[in-house]
């Protein structure tokens, strides 16, 4: 027997099987309940949605000899007819190669005749937007005074195409992008019925590769399987069969960019054609990785709008300390376009690395919008200039001044913490094995606690501070303290819990980067044995 792809085996049969359009569905199965069926139907929505499969599966209910609950039994001659596709009553047609009057002015003498069999005779125009302004003259009149036993159910992507005059005779319907949540549901669905096992990231991912459309997913899910033999699919194999990039290269050429690292760029770009991934797709992945990572910077609530893994959130989080929005949105600019000019390009490496060069070179770039990518730039050279100071040096040069203004300058220091002997041994503890301590945590975690300082706290607990919410809020959210607590349990056998609260920079300047010696200029004294 010939092999039946995936997404027509497991395309929806019935009402209760389709997902992610409950309002539709529920709508429907209340008109057939009660009798209250239309003549005609818009059914709109981006690909993949369910508008041809919800069609059918209301050209079989409508036409069921014994339907239950506004659905159809699947078991009479009607239904087993048109599931078998040998039905006179129900007529598909795809209106982008069937679009001229001639083909509606078949349709037009057909309806004149009643079925058969049956109750309803149901014409489903598919794609209808490409019909021809002379062929959906001829339609009208059709839809407008329809005979009683015809049904005319229209599916379209494109609504903003169909006449005035069409829609004002059409029930409207439309679809919504399927959430991955449902698209993962239905996928587990399909691997219990096929006796196939996959990953939880794999499904995840694959959903989120399909933007919505339940059929794309499908048929990912199907390419994704391809070349298992029977075994479990992982995330790293749905990787290399879809032909897209993990996002840590994806953060990898984004940080070369930002550090004006043509060399490294271009590397990460000969790297991912190493792998025999392909460029377009590449790109096309980096403009959605910078979308995210924007989303994150500016939107209220991103958690509600980023669908991603908890390693990606720190990634994105930990890189968002290093651009701008105004700096994304020219990227996403760019690499949109470039993504345009790859489609029909013969040799698409070049064109990437031009657009690499000129990301990491911004000067080249003269034009208006431009210009605050290169100002961000250049902001955060002189950054890095101001930190490293002459010759490697820790800091600028500092100004000489009169010491007697100086003196009346300076702010009155606040009042010393005193401390227990044990607290200053977790202080120091941790001070001096802060980097170890960071290296023992995964990239992102480390990244969120790098701008932060140390402050003692009473009963054996240690004060984080951190310099913005944002942080303070990521810190929280994915429980990184409870992971440093463990780590520095398993390595010190030290039992250590942390708080945290946020605070200006310009308060302090961290523990971590002085000596015992210095400790009293952080208004911390010891508390020894004898006082």
């Amino acid at each position: 027997m010939a092999y039946v792809a995936l997404y027509r085996k497991w395309r929806p049969s019935s009402f209760d099987e389709v997902k992610g359009q409950e309002t539709v569905v529920t709508t429907l199965k209340n008109q057939v309940r009660s009798g209250r069926i239309g003549h005609a139907y818009l059914f709109c929505g981006s690909r993949g949605t369910g508008k041809t499969s919800v069609a059918k599966i209301l050209a079989r209910t409508v036409n069921c000899e014994n339907p239950a609950d506004g659905c159809a039994c699947g078991k009479c001659a009607s239904c087993r007819s048109i599931d078998e596709g040998s039905s006179t009553n129900v007529i598909e047609i795809d209106a982008a190669s069937n679009n001229g009057v001639d083909n509606v002015r078949e349709i037009r003498d057909e309806v004149a005749y009643r079925p058969a069999e049956g109750k309803y005779r149901v014409y489903i125009i598919d794609e209808v937007h490409m019909l021809s302004p002379g062929a959906f003259n001829a339609l009208l009149k059709t839809l407008e005074e329809p005979p009683e036993y015809v049904i005319f159910i229209l599916a379209t992507t494109e609504p903003h195409k169909i006449p005035a005059t069409i829609l004002s005779r059409c029930q409207r319907y439309d679809f919504h992008r399927i959430t991955p949540e449902d698209i993962v549901s239905r996928l587990k669905e399909l691997m219990a019925g096929e006796g196939i096992e996959a990953e939880e990231k794999a499904l995840k991912y694959i959903a989120r590769k399909a933007d919505g459309a339940l059929r794309d997913a499908i048929s990912l899910f199907d390419q994704s399987i391809s070349a298992l033999n029977g075994k479990k699919l992982r995330y790293e194999d749905a990787l290399k069969a879809l032909g897209t990039v993990d996002s840590e290269i994806l953060s990898r050429f984004l940080q070369a960019i930002l550090l004006d690292d043509t060399t490294e760029a271009l590397g990460v770009i000969e790297e991912v054609r190493g792998e025999g991934r392909e460029l377009g797709q590449f790109v096309q992945d980096f403009v959605w990785y910078l979308r995210n990572l924007l989303l994150l910077m500016t939107a209220d609530a991103p958690a509600d709008l980023l669908e991603m893994s908890e390693e990606d959130w720190l990634r994105l989080s930990a890189e968002s300390k290093m651009t701008k929005p105004e700096e994304l949105m020219v990227l996403i600019r760019l690499f949109s376009s470039l993504y345009n000019d790859m489609r029909g390009a013969a040799d698409k490496r070049i064109l990437l690395e031009v657009a690499t060069i000129r990301a990491t070179r911004p000067a080249t770039e003269k034009t208006e919008e431009a210009l605050p990518a290169r100002l961000t730039r250049l902001e955060r050279k002189l950054d890095r200039l101001e930190k490293a100071g002459p010759a490697g040096g820790t800091g600028a040069v500092p100004e000489e001044k009169d010491p007697a203004a100086a003196s009346a300058q300076k702010p009155a220091a606040p009042a010393p913490v005193r401390i227990s002997p044990a607290q200053w041994e977790d202080l120091k503890l941790i001070k001096d094995n802060w980097s170890s301590l960071l290296g023992g945590l995964d990239h992102q975690s480390a990244q969120l606690l790098r701008t932060t300082w140390l402050e003692p706290k009473d009963g054996g607990v240690m004060g984080l501070v951190f310099p913005d919410t944002f942080t303070a809020n990521m810190v929280k959210r994915f429980g990184v303290l409870e992971q440093l607590s463990r780590l520095i349990a398993e390595k010190y056998k030290k039992s250590i819990r942390f708080d945290l609260r946020t605070k200006s920079l310009k308060e302090t300047e961290p523990v971590f980067a002085v000596s015992e010696e210095d400790l009293s200029q952080f208004h911390i004294r010891i508390e020894t044995e004898d006082e």
